[in-house]
């Protein structure tokens, strides 16, 4: 009797390992991870705001910059701005194209970079990614287009605060290129900015 319940026990054992074993194999495997290119701007802030030029841990080398006065306006184009001597953070999923620190009174007051992105989806990338910033659940409409026609973002996340656009690139030269739109991000301290 007490062989027939061993045989049975070690008999019932195998078929429920078994049938466990086929529900696993029969579960569909997980999806695959999405592959996601990240439009966090958070990898770009390599110094803090308000750092002084000579304590950046970062080489830095000047950058002369030309600025059409008609177009800015606003004063955000005041100050030197410098490049580093080592490849840029990557931001949209590569290396921006243009990253800058700029400096007023000698002190980290913008973070500047540029990258290009397939024209074909930029629109739809720009509002998922400002909706993002943002911290909405949803993309809305970044915002009106100016007279250029460029797509704008702005808001802040903490002491810091942003302002995006996305404008048309040059016209691809060769048929076989593809066509892209510039995103131009820059960074600043949104505490300061609200400071009289």
């Amino acid at each position: 009797m007490s062989r027939r319940i061993g045989l049975w026990l070690r008999t019932g054992f195998a078929a429920c390992s078994a049938a466990a074993l086929c529900a696993c194999a029969a579960r569909p495997p997980p999806p695959p991870a999405v592959a996601h290119t990240s439009y966090e701007w958070h990898g770009l802030l390599l110094v803090p705001f308000g750092t002084l030029l000579k304590d950046s841990p970062l080489a830095l080398h000047e950058v002369l910059l030309f600025h059409d006065a008609a177009r800015s306006g606003s004063g955000d184009e005041d100050g030197d701005c410098y490049g580093i001597d080592a490849p840029p953070p990557q931001f949209a999923g590569r290396r921006p194209e243009d990253y800058r620190l700029c400096f007023e009174h000698d002190r980290l007051s913008r973070i500047e970079a540029t990258v290009q992105l397939p024209a074909d989806d930029a629109s739809r990338v720009f509002a998922q990614a400002c909706a993002e910033w943002r911290g909405e659940s949803a993309p809305g409409a970044p915002g009106a287009p100016d007279a250029q026609g460029a797509d704008r973002c702005d808001g802040r996340a903490g002491a810091t605060g942003f302002r995006a656009s996305l404008e048309p690139g040059p016209a691809a030269a060769p048929a076989t290129a593809l066509p892209m739109s510039t995103l131009s991000i820059s960074l600043f301290s949104a505490d300061a900015e609200e400071t009289p």
